[in-house]
């Protein structure tokens, strides 16, 4: 037989290493967040879509999606005219770093237009557990429900929550 048809020994380590190479980019994975099993959508098929009806509501709604962030999260609530969820979950605006949110009344309004909103609520948690509105958290506040008068989409209410807590801007009067 011929020296052509069998690989040389130069020629075996070239294929060697082609196929190593080749097995490192076929075992590469990608780092992902482990199963979330998402609180229900809103919908109930006996009663159509379900009502957010007081500030509980939000947070029983919401508190799962708040305690798998790491950081500050700042979400909205699409509601349409009967007070019932118009998208499946909440549209996260931004998420932000451990303490903080940027939150701009375009981002805000825009996903709202989009879902074809009614009203709005907006929720967003403290990683820290102290759901408390700082400073900040009101000043956002009074910039989104003057954007919602202008607009047409009432800002309902501003749930923020903690470990296990909430604190809601229309109960405590701050709206």
């Amino acid at each position: 037989m011929s020296a052509a048809t069998y690989p040389t020994v130069t020629g075996r380590r070239q294929q060697q290493s082609k196929r190593r190479r080749a097995a490192r980019l076929t075992t590469l994975r990608l780092v992902r967040e482990g199963s979330f099993p998402a609180p229900s959508d809103g919908f109930d098929a006996a009663l159509g879509r379900v009502p957010i009806r007081s500030p509980r509501d939000v947070f029983a709604y919401m508190a799962p999606f708040a305690e798998r962030e790491v950081g500050e999260s700042f979400w909205i609530l699409t509601l349409d005219s009967q007070h019932r969820l118009s998208t499946p979950g909440p549209t996260v605006i931004t998420r932000g770093i451990l303490n903080a949110s940027l939150v701009h009344p375009r981002e805000v309004f825009c996903a709202a237009i989009v879902a074809s909103a009614a009203a709005l609520v907006l929720c967003h948690n403290h990683p820290s557990g102290d759901p408390t509105p700082s400073a900040d958290d009101r000043l956002v506040t009074e910039q989104l429900v003057a954007a919602g008068r202008l607009l047409d989409i009432p800002v309902h209410d501003h749930v923020i929550v903690g470990a296990g807590r909430y604190v809601s801007f229309a109960e405590a009067g701050l709206l």
